[in-house]
């Protein structure tokens, strides 16, 4: 779109002067949302090259683009689009108003969500999660909020067997994975699941497997931030993530302003007793439930009489 001031008109004019498009390969399919919107710049500055290198370009976007983009700290392909774009005249805008309808409205403003005031830190993110349970099946919430202010929210539906711990683990694992793939180092989580937060903060033990597997995992991802804080919050306080838990796990409509991701297996290998061993006690739970299987199987075998 090219903006510029026409005769009869107060405020300036925008018209559309070119159209592109390109269909993704099988690898850059699997891209995270986030880098796909960056990677659409990217094959904007590749094929209209004459534009950037003779006008001023602003990238309007309700995600908050170039605070990833110009961030210090991005990684990977974020870190090397962020050299290619080096050397344009680039400018990044929230989307506020729509003044041609060739403005393709692919994305709404981000909501209000009921959340205390978030504090501004340099550099600091925040990620609020939260993991839902339903007949209808299992997914997970996230929202982060940009230092700047800006939302980022994801709903992550699940599609194996998980209990209602698993479900926060999922939430939790897949949370830190985002973040490090979007360049955050500093990171403050926030959740209501007092189990998840005490035993990664060591203030409780893991007596289940699955979750000392979840546990390690979580501590494997730590070390991939300068600063990484837990905080349990009451529940009133999540109501955003658990809002985006609940439409995963009901498989409801994905908000057009959020990403989704679909989970076909857990985001760690679990295996049979998930590479921990069991202790003496929980040994002796999984006999005694074993031979209480046998049991009813032997009760539902055995013939009934006739009533006398």
């Amino acid at each position: 779109m090219v903006e510029r001031q026409e005769e009869g008109h107060a405020l300036p004019v925008q018209r559309p002067v070119y159209f592109f498009s390109e269909v993704l390969s099988e690898t850059k399919s699997r891209y995270p949302q986030i880098q796909k919107l960056i990677y659409a710049v990217i094959l904007a500055r590749r094929k209209l090259q004459h534009y950037f290198l003779g006008h001023p370009i602003t990238v309007v976007s309700s995600f908050s683009l170039g605070e990833i983009i110009q961030s210090q700290e991005a990684t990977g392909r974020i870190a090397k689009w962020s050299v290619e774009l080096m050397s344009e005249t680039l400018t990044y805008a929230p989307r506020k108003a729509i003044k041609s309808q060739a403005l393709v409205d692919f994305v709404v403003e981000w909501t209000d969500s009921q959340l205390p005031p978030a504090q501004v830190q340099a550099k600091l993110w925040m990620m609020y999660f939260d993991g839902s349970l339903m007949k209808t099946g299992a997914g997970a919430g996230l929202l982060f909020i940009l230092p700047l202010g800006v939302h980022m929210r994801y709903v992550i539906k699940i599609h194996f067997a998980a209990s209602n711990n698993v479900t926060e683990y999922e939430a939790l694992v897949n949370g830190l994975k985002i973040a490090i793939e979007l360049g955050v180092r500093r990171l403050e989580v926030r959740g209501d699941s007092q189990l998840v937060i005490d035993q990664v903060m060591k203030a409780s033990n893991c007596h289940d497997p699955k979750m000392e597997a979840y546990f390690k995992e979580v501590r494997r991802l730590e070390d991939k931030f300068h600063g990484l804080e837990l905080v349990n919050i009451a529940r009133r306080y999540t109501e955003a993530a658990d809002e985006l838990a609940k439409i995963a796990s009901t498989r409801g409509t994905i908000p057009p302003d959020a990403f989704s991701r679909d989970l076909h297996e857990p985001s760690l290998d679990l295996g049979s007793g998930a590479g921990v061993e069991a202790t003496p006690a929980q040994q002796t739970d999984t006999v005694e439930a074993l031979l209480m299987a046998a049991e009813v199987m032997e009760v539902e075998q055995r013939p009934s009489r006739p009533f006398d």
